[in-house]
Protein backbone atom coordinates (compact mmCIF):
# COMPACT_ATOMS: atom_id res chain seq x y z
CA UNK A 1 0.00 0.00 0.00
CA UNK A 2 1.64 3.23 -1.11
CA UNK A 3 2.00 6.32 1.69
CA UNK A 4 -1.07 8.46 1.64
CA UNK A 5 0.86 10.98 0.25
CA UNK A 6 1.14 9.44 -3.26
CA UNK A 7 -1.79 10.07 -5.71
CA UNK A 8 -3.20 7.00 -7.67
CA UNK A 9 -1.89 8.55 -10.82
CA UNK A 10 1.63 8.14 -9.86
CA UNK A 11 1.79 4.55 -9.27
CA UNK A 12 3.19 2.70 -12.00
CA UNK A 13 1.40 -0.62 -12.06
CA UNK A 14 -2.10 -0.66 -13.60
CA UNK A 15 -3.73 -2.88 -11.35
CA UNK A 16 -2.43 -1.51 -8.60
CA UNK A 17 -3.30 2.02 -9.61
CA UNK A 18 -6.94 0.96 -10.50
CA UNK A 19 -7.09 -0.83 -7.04
CA UNK A 20 -6.32 2.08 -5.36
CA UNK A 21 -8.50 4.31 -7.02
CA UNK A 22 -11.40 2.13 -6.95
CA UNK A 23 -11.22 1.81 -2.88
CA UNK A 24 -10.87 5.80 -2.68
CA UNK A 25 -13.93 6.08 -4.85
CA UNK A 26 -15.87 3.93 -2.23
CA UNK A 27 -14.60 5.31 0.89
CA UNK A 28 -15.80 8.86 -0.91
CA UNK A 29 -19.09 7.30 -1.83
CA UNK A 30 -19.87 5.82 1.92
CA UNK A 31 -18.65 9.23 3.13
CA UNK A 32 -21.51 11.11 1.14
CA UNK A 33 -24.12 8.29 1.69
CA UNK A 34 -23.58 8.97 5.62
CA UNK A 35 -23.63 12.63 5.07
CA UNK A 36 -27.25 12.57 3.21
CA UNK A 37 -28.23 10.32 5.62
CA UNK A 38 -27.32 12.53 8.92
CA UNK A 39 -29.27 15.73 6.51
CA UNK A 40 -32.11 13.86 6.18
CA UNK A 41 -32.70 12.61 9.99
CA UNK A 42 -32.08 16.43 10.77
CA UNK A 43 -34.73 17.97 8.17
CA UNK A 44 -37.18 15.12 9.36
CA UNK A 45 -37.26 16.85 12.91
CA UNK A 46 -36.72 20.54 11.49
CA UNK A 47 -38.35 21.72 8.21
CA UNK A 48 -36.54 24.91 8.60
CA UNK A 49 -33.56 22.89 7.67
CA UNK A 50 -34.53 21.78 4.35
CA UNK A 51 -36.45 24.90 3.62
CA UNK A 52 -32.82 27.08 4.49
CA UNK A 53 -31.05 24.00 2.23
CA UNK A 54 -32.80 24.25 -0.63
CA UNK A 55 -33.23 28.35 -0.84
CA UNK A 56 -28.82 27.74 -0.56
CA UNK A 57 -28.26 25.20 -2.87
CA UNK A 58 -29.61 26.10 -6.24
CA UNK A 59 -27.97 24.10 -8.93
CA UNK A 60 -27.23 26.50 -12.01
CA UNK A 61 -28.49 25.85 -15.65
CA UNK A 62 -28.73 27.15 -18.47
CA UNK A 63 -32.22 28.57 -18.03
CA UNK A 64 -31.22 30.68 -14.72
CA UNK A 65 -28.11 31.65 -16.09
CA UNK A 66 -29.82 33.16 -19.20
CA UNK A 67 -28.12 36.38 -20.22
CA UNK A 68 -30.52 38.68 -21.35
CA UNK A 69 -30.26 41.14 -23.89
CA UNK A 70 -31.41 44.70 -22.58
CA UNK A 71 -32.47 45.99 -26.15
CA UNK A 72 -34.80 43.15 -27.19
CA UNK A 73 -36.17 42.07 -23.29
CA UNK A 74 -40.03 42.65 -22.45
CA UNK A 75 -39.73 42.66 -18.55
CA UNK A 76 -43.07 39.90 -17.78
CA UNK A 77 -43.95 38.48 -14.99
CA UNK A 78 -44.48 35.31 -16.13
CA UNK A 79 -44.72 32.89 -19.03
CA UNK A 80 -46.91 34.15 -22.11
CA UNK A 81 -50.23 32.22 -22.79
CA UNK A 82 -53.14 33.43 -25.43
CA UNK A 83 -52.64 36.85 -26.09
CA UNK A 84 -49.85 39.63 -25.68
CA UNK A 85 -51.60 42.44 -24.39
CA UNK A 86 -49.09 43.38 -21.98
CA UNK A 87 -46.58 44.79 -24.40
CA UNK A 88 -48.40 45.93 -27.67
CA UNK A 89 -47.63 49.85 -27.29
CA UNK A 90 -43.52 48.22 -27.07
CA UNK A 91 -43.48 45.48 -29.40
CA UNK A 92 -42.35 47.38 -33.12
CA UNK A 93 -44.90 44.23 -35.15
CA UNK A 94 -47.93 44.73 -32.90
CA UNK A 95 -49.59 46.92 -35.75
CA UNK A 96 -48.95 43.30 -38.07
CA UNK A 97 -51.40 40.72 -35.85
CA UNK A 98 -54.79 42.68 -35.23
CA UNK A 99 -58.12 40.67 -34.58
CA UNK A 100 -60.11 44.21 -34.48
CA UNK A 101 -61.51 43.95 -38.34
CA UNK A 102 -61.91 39.77 -37.74
CA UNK A 103 -64.57 37.42 -36.71
CA UNK A 104 -63.56 35.29 -33.93
CA UNK A 105 -65.24 32.15 -34.48
CA UNK A 106 -64.32 32.07 -38.39
CA UNK A 107 -60.73 30.69 -38.76
CA UNK A 108 -57.79 32.44 -41.04
CA UNK A 109 -57.20 31.03 -44.17
CA UNK A 110 -53.78 29.53 -44.36
CA UNK A 111 -52.19 28.27 -47.92
CA UNK A 112 -49.75 25.42 -47.32
CA UNK A 113 -47.57 24.20 -50.26
CA UNK A 114 -43.82 22.85 -50.64
CA UNK A 115 -40.48 23.37 -52.40
CA UNK A 116 -40.27 21.70 -55.38
CA UNK A 117 -40.26 18.18 -56.28
CA UNK A 118 -40.58 16.75 -53.00
CA UNK A 119 -41.17 13.23 -51.48
CA UNK A 120 -43.74 11.36 -49.98
CA UNK A 121 -42.86 12.02 -46.62
CA UNK A 122 -43.47 15.18 -47.08
CA UNK A 123 -46.40 15.65 -48.46
CA UNK A 124 -48.05 13.39 -45.62
CA UNK A 125 -46.89 16.42 -43.43
CA UNK A 126 -48.13 18.99 -44.90
CA UNK A 127 -51.28 16.43 -44.69
CA UNK A 128 -50.80 16.70 -40.96
CA UNK A 129 -50.14 20.94 -40.97
CA UNK A 130 -54.13 20.82 -42.91
CA UNK A 131 -55.50 19.17 -40.40
CA UNK A 132 -53.66 21.43 -37.18
CA UNK A 133 -54.80 24.84 -38.72
CA UNK A 134 -58.36 25.09 -39.02
CA UNK A 135 -58.52 27.16 -42.05
CA UNK A 136 -55.78 25.70 -43.78
CA UNK A 137 -55.54 24.20 -47.70
CA UNK A 138 -52.64 22.06 -49.04
CA UNK A 139 -51.93 22.85 -52.51
CA UNK A 140 -49.10 20.88 -54.15
CA UNK A 141 -46.52 23.16 -56.07
CA UNK A 142 -46.15 23.01 -59.94
CA UNK A 143 -42.46 22.75 -61.68
CA UNK A 144 -41.41 25.35 -63.97
CA UNK A 145 -40.74 29.25 -64.08
CA UNK A 146 -42.95 31.41 -62.57
CA UNK A 147 -43.59 29.62 -59.30
CA UNK A 148 -41.14 31.52 -57.08
CA UNK A 149 -42.34 31.41 -53.25
CA UNK A 150 -42.79 35.26 -53.69
CA UNK A 151 -44.85 35.15 -56.68
CA UNK A 152 -46.97 32.52 -54.62
CA UNK A 153 -46.78 34.56 -51.66
CA UNK A 154 -48.58 37.72 -54.05
CA UNK A 155 -51.23 35.56 -55.86
CA UNK A 156 -52.41 34.26 -52.28
CA UNK A 157 -52.37 37.82 -50.59
CA UNK A 158 -54.68 38.85 -53.49
CA UNK A 159 -56.70 36.38 -52.67
CA UNK A 160 -57.75 36.41 -49.33
CA UNK A 161 -55.19 34.35 -47.50
CA UNK A 162 -53.69 35.77 -44.42
CA UNK A 163 -50.88 32.88 -43.97
CA UNK A 164 -48.46 30.99 -46.31
CA UNK A 165 -46.03 28.14 -44.72
CA UNK A 166 -43.81 26.53 -46.85
CA UNK A 167 -42.60 22.95 -46.16
CA UNK A 168 -38.37 22.39 -47.90
CA UNK A 169 -37.28 19.10 -47.49
CA UNK A 170 -33.55 17.67 -47.54
CA UNK A 171 -33.25 13.92 -48.49
CA UNK A 172 -36.46 12.96 -48.87
CA UNK A 173 -37.80 14.45 -45.28
CA UNK A 174 -39.13 17.76 -44.37
CA UNK A 175 -35.77 20.39 -42.77
CA UNK A 176 -37.50 23.68 -42.77
CA UNK A 177 -40.77 25.95 -42.67
CA UNK A 178 -41.07 29.39 -44.48
CA UNK A 179 -44.10 31.09 -42.50
CA UNK A 180 -45.19 34.31 -44.29
CA UNK A 181 -47.58 36.91 -42.77
CA UNK A 182 -49.88 38.07 -45.65
CA UNK A 183 -50.49 40.62 -46.90
CA UNK A 184 -47.11 42.68 -45.93
CA UNK A 185 -45.28 40.27 -43.96
CA UNK A 186 -43.25 39.85 -41.75
CA UNK A 187 -42.01 36.16 -42.82
CA UNK A 188 -40.04 33.67 -40.66
CA UNK A 189 -37.59 30.39 -41.49
CA UNK A 190 -37.32 27.59 -39.12
CA UNK A 191 -35.46 24.70 -39.19
CA UNK A 192 -37.62 21.97 -38.78
CA UNK A 193 -36.29 18.60 -36.57
CA UNK A 194 -37.81 15.34 -34.80
CA UNK A 195 -40.52 15.59 -36.85
CA UNK A 196 -42.93 12.04 -35.85
CA UNK A 197 -46.48 11.90 -37.86
CA UNK A 198 -49.70 11.05 -35.76
CA UNK A 199 -49.40 7.29 -37.17
CA UNK A 200 -45.65 7.08 -35.33
CA UNK A 201 -47.29 7.72 -32.13
CA UNK A 202 -47.85 5.27 -30.08
CA UNK A 203 -51.78 5.54 -28.38
CA UNK A 204 -52.58 8.81 -29.96
CA UNK A 205 -56.41 10.23 -30.50
CA UNK A 206 -58.11 10.85 -33.19
CA UNK A 207 -58.42 14.54 -34.39
CA UNK A 208 -61.72 16.48 -34.44
CA UNK A 209 -62.34 19.14 -36.80
CA UNK A 210 -62.70 21.73 -33.69
CA UNK A 211 -61.41 24.96 -33.49
CA UNK A 212 -57.86 24.01 -30.97
CA UNK A 213 -56.93 26.06 -27.85
CA UNK A 214 -53.68 27.59 -28.68
CA UNK A 215 -50.94 27.90 -25.61
CA UNK A 216 -48.06 29.52 -25.91
CA UNK A 217 -45.10 29.67 -23.37
CA UNK A 218 -41.89 31.29 -21.96
CA UNK A 219 -41.59 33.67 -25.21
CA UNK A 220 -40.37 36.81 -23.17
CA UNK A 221 -38.76 39.01 -25.84
CA UNK A 222 -39.84 41.24 -28.09
CA UNK A 223 -38.47 38.84 -31.14
CA UNK A 224 -40.30 35.64 -29.55
CA UNK A 225 -43.72 37.68 -28.86
CA UNK A 226 -43.85 39.14 -32.73
CA UNK A 227 -43.13 34.35 -33.74
CA UNK A 228 -45.68 34.03 -30.68
CA UNK A 229 -48.30 36.18 -32.56
CA UNK A 230 -47.08 34.48 -35.71
CA UNK A 231 -48.36 31.30 -34.51
CA UNK A 232 -51.10 33.10 -32.44
CA UNK A 233 -52.95 34.08 -35.90
CA UNK A 234 -53.19 31.09 -37.53
CA UNK A 235 -55.67 29.33 -35.61
CA UNK A 236 -59.41 31.76 -34.92
CA UNK A 237 -59.16 33.57 -31.77
CA UNK A 238 -62.31 31.90 -30.23
CA UNK A 239 -61.57 28.24 -29.60
CA UNK A 240 -64.14 25.49 -29.21
CA UNK A 241 -63.67 23.81 -25.93
CA UNK A 242 -66.43 21.51 -26.55
CA UNK A 243 -63.73 19.88 -28.65
CA UNK A 244 -61.03 19.50 -26.01
CA UNK A 245 -58.39 19.58 -28.05
CA UNK A 246 -54.74 22.13 -27.38
CA UNK A 247 -52.18 23.03 -28.96
CA UNK A 248 -48.95 23.64 -27.41
CA UNK A 249 -45.92 25.65 -28.50
CA UNK A 250 -43.05 25.89 -25.94
CA UNK A 251 -40.69 27.83 -26.38
CA UNK A 252 -37.16 26.48 -24.47
CA UNK A 253 -33.86 27.78 -25.16
CA UNK A 254 -35.10 28.97 -28.38
CA UNK A 255 -35.62 25.70 -29.46
CA UNK A 256 -39.63 25.46 -29.97
CA UNK A 257 -41.51 21.75 -28.97
CA UNK A 258 -44.90 21.82 -30.31
CA UNK A 259 -47.66 19.59 -29.69
CA UNK A 260 -50.96 18.66 -29.86
CA UNK A 261 -53.16 16.98 -27.24
CA UNK A 262 -57.01 16.25 -26.77
CA UNK A 263 -58.25 16.53 -22.72
CA UNK A 264 -59.36 13.52 -21.16
CA UNK A 265 -61.78 14.15 -18.04
CA UNK A 266 -61.33 10.97 -16.19
CA UNK A 267 -63.03 11.90 -12.98
CA UNK A 268 -64.09 15.29 -11.50
CA UNK A 269 -61.15 15.95 -10.17
CA UNK A 270 -58.26 14.51 -12.57
CA UNK A 271 -57.31 15.04 -15.98
CA UNK A 272 -55.57 13.67 -18.53
CA UNK A 273 -53.82 14.69 -22.13
CA UNK A 274 -53.89 12.12 -24.78
CA UNK A 275 -51.48 13.09 -27.25
CA UNK A 276 -53.27 13.67 -31.03
CA UNK A 277 -50.44 14.11 -33.20
CA UNK A 278 -48.33 15.32 -34.63
CA UNK A 279 -44.41 16.46 -32.92
CA UNK A 280 -42.09 18.19 -34.31
CA UNK A 281 -39.56 21.13 -33.25
CA UNK A 282 -38.71 24.52 -34.51
CA UNK A 283 -35.85 26.87 -34.61
CA UNK A 284 -35.80 30.50 -35.47
CA UNK A 285 -33.19 31.07 -38.22
CA UNK A 286 -34.17 34.51 -39.70
CA UNK A 287 -36.92 37.36 -39.87
CA UNK A 288 -37.68 39.27 -42.35
CA UNK A 289 -40.03 42.41 -43.38
CA UNK A 290 -42.19 41.95 -46.09
CA UNK A 291 -42.63 39.21 -48.73
CA UNK A 292 -40.53 37.06 -50.75
CA UNK A 293 -37.98 38.89 -52.87
CA UNK A 294 -38.34 38.13 -56.76
CA UNK A 295 -35.56 39.52 -58.47
CA UNK A 296 -37.22 39.57 -62.13
CA UNK A 297 -40.84 40.03 -61.66
CA UNK A 298 -41.93 41.33 -64.93
CA UNK A 299 -39.92 38.88 -67.30
CA UNK A 300 -42.28 35.83 -66.43
CA UNK A 301 -43.13 34.45 -69.55
CA UNK A 302 -46.82 32.97 -68.05
CA UNK A 303 -48.98 34.57 -65.46
CA UNK A 304 -49.15 32.64 -62.00
CA UNK A 305 -52.34 29.84 -61.85
CA UNK A 306 -52.14 27.65 -58.98
CA UNK A 307 -53.28 24.23 -59.23
CA UNK A 308 -55.92 23.41 -56.52
CA UNK A 309 -56.61 19.79 -57.60
CA UNK A 310 -53.62 17.34 -56.14
CA UNK A 311 -52.40 15.36 -58.66
CA UNK A 312 -52.65 11.70 -58.03
CA UNK A 313 -51.49 9.96 -60.73
CA UNK A 314 -48.04 10.35 -62.66
CA UNK A 315 -49.59 10.59 -65.92
CA UNK A 316 -51.73 13.59 -65.34
CA UNK A 317 -48.13 15.55 -63.72
CA UNK A 318 -46.70 14.67 -66.35
CA UNK A 319 -48.55 16.18 -68.46
CA UNK A 320 -49.11 19.24 -66.20
CA UNK A 321 -45.39 19.73 -66.99
CA UNK A 322 -45.27 19.09 -70.51
CA UNK A 323 -47.88 21.49 -70.92
CA UNK A 324 -45.70 24.04 -68.94
CA UNK A 325 -42.95 23.25 -71.28
CA UNK A 326 -44.51 24.21 -74.14
CA UNK A 327 -46.25 26.93 -73.19
CA UNK A 328 -42.86 28.28 -71.90
CA UNK A 329 -41.40 27.80 -75.43
CA UNK A 330 -44.00 29.31 -77.31
CA UNK A 331 -43.79 32.81 -75.25
CA UNK A 332 -40.33 32.74 -75.40
CA UNK A 333 -40.65 33.32 -79.66
CA UNK A 334 -43.61 36.10 -78.98
CA UNK A 335 -42.68 39.88 -78.08
CA UNK A 336 -43.54 41.47 -75.13
CA UNK A 337 -45.95 43.16 -75.29
CA UNK A 338 -48.00 40.26 -76.48
CA UNK A 339 -46.61 38.39 -73.70
CA UNK A 340 -47.91 40.80 -71.29
CA UNK A 341 -52.08 41.05 -73.09
CA UNK A 342 -51.99 37.32 -72.54
CA UNK A 343 -51.16 37.87 -68.57
CA UNK A 344 -54.00 40.45 -68.35
CA UNK A 345 -56.03 37.97 -70.30
CA UNK A 346 -55.13 34.73 -68.05
CA UNK A 347 -55.82 36.93 -64.53
CA UNK A 348 -59.15 37.83 -66.17
CA UNK A 349 -60.53 34.61 -66.91
CA UNK A 350 -58.60 32.19 -64.42
CA UNK A 351 -60.06 28.71 -63.62
CA UNK A 352 -59.80 29.12 -59.89
CA UNK A 353 -62.45 32.46 -59.73
CA UNK A 354 -65.68 30.36 -58.77
CA UNK A 355 -63.45 28.90 -55.69
CA UNK A 356 -61.68 32.32 -54.54
CA UNK A 357 -61.91 35.81 -54.38
CA UNK A 358 -59.74 37.22 -57.15
CA UNK A 359 -58.04 40.43 -56.95
CA UNK A 360 -55.11 41.99 -58.13
CA UNK A 361 -52.16 40.03 -57.45
CA UNK A 362 -49.60 41.53 -54.81
CA UNK A 363 -46.15 42.56 -56.33
CA UNK A 364 -43.21 41.71 -54.20
CA UNK A 365 -39.98 43.30 -53.42
CA UNK A 366 -36.91 43.04 -55.47
CA UNK A 367 -34.54 42.68 -52.22
CA UNK A 368 -34.78 40.98 -48.89
CA UNK A 369 -34.87 43.09 -46.19
CA UNK A 370 -33.50 41.06 -42.87
CA UNK A 371 -35.00 41.84 -39.57
CA UNK A 372 -33.24 39.12 -37.19
CA UNK A 373 -30.68 36.64 -38.64
CA UNK A 374 -29.09 33.67 -36.21
CA UNK A 375 -25.09 33.48 -36.83
CA UNK A 376 -22.93 30.90 -35.83
CA UNK A 377 -21.37 32.97 -33.22
CA UNK A 378 -24.22 34.28 -31.47
CA UNK A 379 -24.25 30.43 -30.07
CA UNK A 380 -20.46 30.59 -28.27
CA UNK A 381 -22.12 31.54 -25.10
CA UNK A 382 -25.02 29.36 -24.98
CA UNK A 383 -26.33 31.16 -22.09
CA UNK A 384 -27.66 33.90 -24.78
CA UNK A 385 -31.16 33.54 -26.14
CA UNK A 386 -33.44 35.55 -28.20
CA UNK A 387 -37.29 34.13 -27.78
Amino acid sequence: MPPARFQPSQIKNKIKREEVTNKQKKAKNQQKLQKRLEQAKLESTNPAAKKRRLLENVPRTLDNTREHDPSTVVSTDGPLSHEFSSDIASDPFAEYFTFTDVDPTVPPKVLITTSPKVSKGTHEFCDELVGIFPGAEYIRRKKGKGFEVGRIAGWAAGRGYKHMVVVNEDMKKPNAITLIYLPNGPMAYFKLTSVELTKQIYGHARATPHNPELVLNNFSTSLGHAVGRMFQTLFPPLPEFQGRQVVTLHNQRDFLFFRRHRYAFRSTEKVALQEIGPRFTLKLRWLKNGLPAVMNFGASPASLQIDTAPATDEDEQAEHVNEDEQAEDKDEEKPEDAQNDEVDEAEEHTPHESTAQPSQPIQPPKENDYLWMWKPELETTRRTFFL
